[in-house]
């Protein structure tokens, strides 16, 4: 008695339906995730590159109980102006101190020194945030 084959013999006639299935899922999968990858990194350097300020706090010094020293650090494009906003906290956490500096210097990179007055002694001093301000003088 001879044996019955229920398939087509394998590698004889190409590819099956679910071969080319599986085939097109993948594809579709690698450009789906390649574009969502680009979205992402799109959507990172336009935040990075469209700050015109960018604050950060290099050190600070609580130098008595009504002050606080804070060596602020600010990068900018040479004609842009803004604020930052520094504050100071006390031992529990309840803001004891605030101070707006405006930054309008016609330098790329401004380095000073604030002295924040405190209304009871502070344990730290804090970056809120640098904000721009249009040719007006209004923030954005």
């Amino acid at each position: 008695m001879a044996a019955v084959r229920d398939g087509l013999p394998d590698g004889r006639y190409g590819r099956t339906a679910d071969e080319r299935a599986d085939r097109k899922l993948k594809v579709i999968g690698a450009v789906l995730g390649a574009a969502l990858v680009a979205v992402i990194a799109w959507f990172g350097i336009s935040y990075i590159t469209g700050q015109d300020l960018s604050g950060r706090l290099v050190s600070y010094k609580v130098v008595s109980d009504t002050a606080v020293q804070a060596h602020l650090e600010v990068v900018k494009d040479a004609d842009a102006k803004g604020v930052c906003t520094l504050r100071s906290q006390s031992a529990d956490g309840a803001e004891v101190g605030r101070k707006d500096v405006p930054v309008d210097q016609a330098k790329g990179q401004v380095d000073t020194v604030i002295t924040i007055r405190t209304t009871a002694r502070a344990t730290n001093a804090e970056l809120v945030g640098c904000t721009a301000s249009d040719a007006s003088g209004a923030s954005t």
